[in-house]
């Protein structure tokens, strides 16, 4: 099932730098950093909404969507897929409070 995360980066790389004009991806790629960050936001907005009305297939729906402009905004960046998930691995089975505490004294 991770694989979609893969297909989908794969499918955004060749669609990003433009190779295909009509591509809503070139699109948002086109208006930059902050055209993907106000996507993104937007997404969440959207979500935190769905979840509030408790309506699971919204929540599914505009989780995708979150999902997807957040992918599209790691390889606008450069960051690939297995970096967000090597992370997660590192996170797995750490206390999320302790996690925080840590970050909090490493800055």
């Amino acid at each position: 099932m991770a694989d979609i995360l893969f297909r989908l980066e794969q499918a955004i790389d060749a669609r990003k730098d433009g190779a295909y004009k009509d591509s809503y991806v070139a699109q948002l790629c086109e208006g930059g950093v902050d055209r993907i960050a106000k996507k993104i936001g937007e997404e969440a907005t959207e979500t935190v909404i769905a979840a509030k009305g408790g309506a699971r297939s919204e929540i599914v729906h505009e989780t995708a969507d979150l999902w997807f402009h957040s992918l599209v905004m790691l390889r606008y960046m450069g960051i690939d897929t297995t970096e967000v998930l090597e992370e997660l691995e590192r996170r797995f089975g750490k206390s999320g409070l302790a996690e925080k505490k840590a970050r909090r004294r490493e800055s």
